[in-house]
């Protein structure tokens, strides 16, 4: 619970797997970003991990947690301890990998890998599927009186890995921000990424997809935001791109994506300030 007589409290994550490793991500980067956005907030403390290795040395004192990993997650005994902190207060400011985590061999032993399910996505309340190559895409506003979308356009363009995720338990989850730009017959190619049995991250509509949302946890909450991939001509692991980012499908060497886009930058401020505000039953 935020006191407002002392400064509030914030742990950041940010992380590849294994430990050091970019995992085809501008670590580095986002990073910066974020503890310059922390650091425009007045009256903050932020410590910062690269795991979750150490959370519960960090995790008991801290009013938020921001996340922003490719690979590392929560253990079972990490993931109890996260959903008690949060049901007793804490908020979690997820971001764009925190969803996955662990890719295992398919079952059957044919080539591929597909992603593991984890406790870390109970907690998180939601399961990476895939993501098609990287392609611009339409954003929709679901609420904009949220403290999360607040100030934000009724849409937006952003260029972006366009996460296929599977929310764990839709009628507890508000969400915030969803896509209808994908064609729902072949939404990832499947020789590219990771392999899914089904695409259980489409509505009922057979098109719509979210890509924000929060989860209330007893006294606390989870917003997951599923945008936010960068990487740079050293991170880069991307073999192609959709022709909607380059006609020929060539990889950018540099790539910001949603981190250049105003109304992204605004989304992230404002889930900091959702995580840190006095109200913590406004939302």
């Amino acid at each position: 619970m935020v006191n407002a007589s002392k400064p509030a409290r914030v742990h950041l994550v940010t992380g590849g797997f294994p430990a050091g490793s970019s995992a085809g991500h501008d670590i580095e980067f986002v990073r910066l970003e974020l503890l310059s956005l922390l650091g425009a907030k007045e009256a903050l403390k932020t410590t910062v991990s690269n795991n979750f290795d150490d959370i519960e040395t960090w995790l008991p004192a801290s009013d938020l947690l921001v996340t922003y990993v490719a690979g590392p997650f929560l253990t079972e005994p990490q993931s109890e301890g996260v959903l008690g902190w949060l049901e007793g207060g804490g908020r979690w400011l997820a971001l764009h990998g925190t969803s996955g985590g662990k890719a295992i061999p398919l079952p059957d032993g044919k080539p591929g890998r597909m992603m593991s399910r984890e406790r870390h996505h109970e907690v998180l309340g939601t399961f990476f599927l895939n993501h098609p190559p990287i392609r611009k895409f339409t954003v929709d506003v679901r609420d904009s009186d949220h403290p999360l979308t607040r100030g934000l356009p009724k849409s937006f363009e952003v260029m972006d890995e366009l996460y296929l995720i599977e929310l764990g338990d839709p009628e507890q989850s508000q969400v915030l921000l969803t896509t209808s730009d994908l064609d729902a017959d072949d939404p990832a190619p499947r020789e590219f990424g990771f392999t899914y049995k089904e695409d259980t991250s489409v509505g009922e509509d057979g098109r719509t997809r979210v890509l924000a949302y929060e989860r209330a946890r007893g006294q606390g909450a989870v917003a997951y935001i599923a945008m936010g991939h960068c990487h740079t001509p050293t991170t880069n692991i991307q073999p192609y791109v959709d022709a909607s980012v380059d006609p020929e499908g060539v990889t950018p060497l540099q790539f910001r994506g949603p981190w250049a886009v105003d109304a992204y930058r605004r989304l992230i401020a404002n889930g900091i300030d959702w995580g840190v505000s006095e109200n913590r039953t406004g939302s």
